[in-house]
């Protein structure tokens, strides 16, 4: 409390005022809005920090092999990557709206990062990926400011599916190398086919103890996830935590029997180095080059990331804040540059882990971010033990639980749109890459989409002898002066042709004697200037042929569009009726209308005739 806020005289408790009272609730409720991790806080019980611990822990012993793995396929020392998965893992949890998504150093960036720096000379790469980084971040926290984000909801749910069941495919065949003892082949710039068909054509022996290993592995995981729901079903609060265990017993046995010198690969060494603050080094020249991959990398690590929450939410029914995820993203790479990191994201492989080792809240991925930074410091040399194949199958394991086969044969078999666009874009994911099949499949999704939004139904109406109107079957006998139609659709630039067709089927009805076209258009939405220049001349066409053309059940934005094109001028505003708080009298004052320019001048089955002859002309119609 500053000096000028004590209260003058001695012995008497200070009470602040009601505006100091409203003031620190303000800026709490901002700091819980902005910082989502600290919001946890208020229900967080000594049952979730052991959750959040355990989880943590068990996606460290996986974030360390994968940091160094990713920095170096993008061509930088390893080192680079653990700074990554440290702070970056650490400020993306603290502000992420998902509470079990991870960020770090990822494999599709990684190789993005790669094939950016490729024209950049070799003494200035790490500067430049660390540039890179801070581009990245500011590119993001752009999107996040423009409330951009929001258009991720347009990504279909069917390409989230196949996104997850793609990259669970890829991560087993890229993992079988590691099960096996195989060594892997090719470059880290080929294709993901191609290095695993160099890695099996050779007909390398596979290694009998690596083999142990990787089987062990998931037989452990399965085994204690069958213990633990049995402890579950007999009412014990007791659970062996079933993806680190395993993890740890395997290195324990190659410590322990060194099977490491029996040709068991392990982690390799871990530099002791804590990530150092340092300003990034911005030079305008080297910013103009990194610019357009800047932008690249920022919508696919935003892409990745939001693909990966929302894959988890669906599975743990969680809420998403999507402009807060998108700012987290952001954030974090910013921060991550003064901290000599790479540019990073939403990690497939550690969000899963995460969310099926049980973290409950954002605190896990602090707790993996702090566990690293240990394991860097302290650990490196026990923790370089851990073997190869026993993470192998601990992925394939979070590979197999991370596709929701329900959701997936739901959707396979729902329609062949959401078919179609499940398979594209798992296939995408395997024969193209994992950092595009989602730009693919909503690219398709669009293509496949818009001849579906583009159709427009039209449907002729009539009116009965018992003063009904309604939808005109092939029974009903034809109107020669009027014609009714009902109109609905997205008036769109994809649907003119449809729209040209329909207008086409009118004209022709229109032959000798039709006087009067009443046109429908309550569910008419979303017009463009392609088709209210289709209207246009249709009505133009028929005013020359002496027909009267009515509008009936325009909604307001519809009525507004026709009066800034000139439309309402050229038609006439008494020949447009403006939708009404009752049902279908719109379309009623329309018909009235129509029957005064009529006149006397009927058909032979017309319902007013009779009316007409009796000399009644209180009538009306009932839809």
């Amino acid at each position: 409390m500053s000096q000028a806020l004590q209260p003058q005289t001695t012995g008497v408790e200070y009470e602040p005022t009601g505006e100091e009272m409203s003031v620190a609730p303000r800026w709490s409720g901002w700091l819980l809005r902005i910082v989502p991790a600290f919001g946890s806080l208020r229900t967080y019980s000594v049952a979730d920090l052991a959750a959040d611990t355990l989880a943590g822990l068990t996606v460290a012993t996986l974030a360390v092999p994968q940091a160094m793995a990713y920095a170096t396929i993008a061509g930088i020392p390893a080192q680079h990557g653990l700074y990554t998965a440290i702070v970056m893992t650490a400020v993306g949890a603290l502000f992420a709206s998902s509470r079990q998504l991870i960020n770090g150093p990822t494999n599709a960036l990684s190789i993005a990062l790669f094939s950016a720096l490729a024209l950049i000379p070799a003494e200035e790469k790490i500067p430049a990926a660390i540039v890179l980084a801070l581009l990245v971040g500011l590119v993001q926290l752009g999107i996040t400011f423009l409330r951009l984000g929001d258009l991720t909801r347009y990504i279909s749910q069917a390409v989230i599916v196949g996104f997850t069941a793609g990259a669970a495919l890829l991560l087993v065949l890229d993992q079988l190398k590691n099960l096996l003892g195989i060594p892997g082949r090719g470059e880290p710039g080929d294709h993901f086919l191609k290095r695993f068909w160099l890695t099996i054509s050779q007909g390398t022996e596979v290694h009998g103890w690596t083999v142990a290993i990787g089987i062990g592995t998931i037989a452990l995981v399965l085994g204690l996830s069958w213990l633990n729901r049995q402890f579950q079903r007999l009412g014990y609060r007791i659970a062996i935590p079933e993806l680190m265990t395993p993890v740890v017993i395997m290195g324990l046995l190659v410590w322990a029997f060194r099977l490491d010198l029996n040709r068991v690969q392990i982690l390799d060494h871990i530099p002791a180095a804590f990530p150092p603050f340092q300003v990034p080094h911005v030079n305008w020249a080297l910013v103009q080059k990194l610019t357009g991959s800047a932008l690249a990398l920022a919508v696919l690590g935003l892409l990745e990331a939001l693909a990966m929450a929302k894959a988890i939410a669906i599975r743990t029914n969680e809420k998403l804040d999507l402009h807060q995820q998108c700012l987290s993203e952001g954030l974090a790479n910013v921060a991550g540059s003064f901290f000599q990191c790479i540019p990073g994201s939403g990690s497939l492989t550690r969000s899963a882990i995460n969310q099926q080792a049980g973290a409950v809240t954002q605190w896990s991925g602090v707790i993996s971010a702090g566990a690293v930074a240990v394991t860097v410091m302290l650990l490196g040399q026990l923790a370089r033990y851990i073997p190869q194949a026993a993470l192998a199958g601990l992925l394939m394991v979070t590979a197999w639980r991370m596709v929701d086969r329900s959701q997936l044969l739901y959707h396979l078999r729902a329609t062949r749109f959401d078919a179609g666009i499940v398979v594209a874009t798992a296939l995408a994911a395997i024969f193209v890459s994992i950092e595009f099949c989602i730009l693919i499949g909503v690219f398709l999704s669009f293509v496949l989409y818009v001849p579906r939004a583009a159709r427009i139904h039209l449907t002729e109406l009539t009116l009965t002898p018992e003063r009904v109107v309604r939808e005109r079957v092939w029974t009903d006998p034809p109107c020669g002066r009027m014609l009714l139609y009902n109109l609905e659709g997205e008036l769109f630039f994809g649907s003119a042709p449809v729209l040209e067709e329909h207008l086409a089927t009118i004209e022709r009805r229109a032959g000798e004697g039709i006087r009067v076209i009443v046109l429908r258009m309550k569910r008419v939405r979303n017009p463009d200037a392609v088709c209210l220049g289709l209207l246009d001349r249709f009505i133009d066409r028929m005013q020359t042929r002496k027909i009267t053309v009515l509008l009936c059940g325009v909604r307001r934005d519809l009525a507004r569009t026709f009066r800034s094109t000139g439309l309402e001028q050229r038609l006439g505003a008494e020949r447009i009726f403006r939708e009404t708080p009752s049902i279908w009298s719109s379309t009623l004052d329309a018909v009235r209308h129509a029957y005064d320019l009529l006149g006397n001048d009927l058909c032979a089955t017309c319902p007013r005739r009779n009316e007409l002859a009796s000399g009644k002309e209180s009538w009306y119609y009932m839809i």
